[in-house]
């Protein structure tokens, strides 16, 4: 697919999105970004900044930062900025306070319906079981459709809410018979252990801990890609830093496909480095590293994904964020095909096959 030369504005912006837009101030970060992108990402020092946005997820990006891959390929100050959520994600992209991040599935196919501005240049992980939903002991709950008259808890607009309320469709459970509360991961753990709620569909580290708490996994996100809902972890770039610095997100790639490479031919450095980065035991590291699915870059290019098959999954995400009343409205399948471009991530692939 070629790069993306126009971008045409969407009407009707949804409430969601402008919330985005407008919450600018409460990004949710560990560490605020927008001192480096306030000056045209120009440092005092008079070097190009990149702020780099993570979720923390199981994924290429730990294992960049512990190899200092990003520090070493990219030719200019690296600022890492930590999120909780894809919500946090999408507000500081439409702030401009970030320039290339990791994204659910979920919540991009919302970005990409908001027009706010990025365009998909890769994809981190496909998501197995590391996201589930999990059941106190004490709940009742054996299978979906007991979620009903209880309380659920997900970060709302994450690839779990998705697969939440995929899970319940497939079902036949009405998402107005659960009570639903949007938490975020750590405040989803506090209520499980003060006995606020009965079920939680979440990530790693927080579904490992609730697991560790007693809690019984009914479902998860490997069940549901059997049956086509697939979620996954993409790579977004902010399309105004992209097209200025377009050499930026091609070494960022090259940072990002050399992790790659060691979580699918050193596991044992794989698990290493997660593990030190997360501050887990290595063997917990080394389970969550088989509970997704991760691709070359040549694969990500196929047609199954990035050619093709990757922007009918966002298309179809959107459209089932909007029977879910989520957002209000969807473009058609030829905005988010316009929203993938693999110019950066074929010259990384190239780059890299070249050394």
């Amino acid at each position: 697919m070629s790069n993306k030369n126009i971008r045409k504005r969407l009407v009707g912006m949804t409430a969601a999105a402008a919330i985005l837009v407008t919450a600018i101030a409460g990004c949710g970060s560990n560490n605020s970004a927008a001192a480096g992108s306030a000056g045209g990402n120009t440092a005092s020092s008079g070097a190009t900044v990149i702020n780099i946005g993570t979720m923390d997820l199981v994924n290429a990006d730990l294992i960049a930062r512990k190899e200092n891959y990003y520090e070493d390929l990219l030719d200019a100050e690296v600022n890492i900025v930590s999120f909780s959520s894809g919500k946090d994600v999408n507000t500081a992209i439409a702030s401009g306070s970030i320039d290339i991040t990791e994204l659910g599935t979920s919540p991009s196919a919302l970005g990409i319906s908001s027009d706010l501005g990025y365009s998909v240049v890769g994809i981190g992980d496909i998501i197995g079981s590391a996201e589930s939903l999990v059941a106190t002991k004490d709940s009742g709950i054996s299978d979906v459709t007991d979620l009903v008259g209880k309380k659920v808890a997900t970060p709302f607009a994450s690839t779990a809410h998705y697969s939440l309320l995929s899970a319940l469709k497939l079902a036949g459970v009405a998402e107005t018979d659960v009570d639903l509360l949007d938490m975020e991961a750590d405040d989803i753990y506090a209520a499980w252990q003060r006995g606020d709620i009965d079920a939680a569909y979440i990530w790693y580290p927080t579904l490992d801990n609730l697991l560790k708490e007693g809690g019984t996994v009914v479902t998860g996100s490997d069940v549901l890609a059997k049956e086509g809902y697939v979620t996954g972890d993409l790579i977004v770039a902010r399309d105004e830093f992209a097209e200025e610095n377009p050499e930026l997100v091609t070494e960022f790639l090259e940072a990002v496909l050399k992790g790659n490479e060691i979580i699918q031919n050193d596991a044992d450095t794989a698990a290493e480095d997660v593990s030190a980065v997360l501050g887990i035991e290595a063997e917990d590291a080394a389970s969550q590293l088989t509970q997704f699915t991760y691709l070359t870059g040549e694969e990500q290019l196929s047609e199954e994904w990035l050619g093709g098959g990757l922007a009918q999954n966002l298309k179809d995400t959107a459209d089932f964020l909007v029977e879910q009343q989520s957002i209000t409205s969807a473009p058609e399948l030829e905005a988010f095909q316009a929203a993938i471009n693999t110019t950066y991530l074929e010259q990384a692939v190239q780059s890299l096959a070249a050394e």
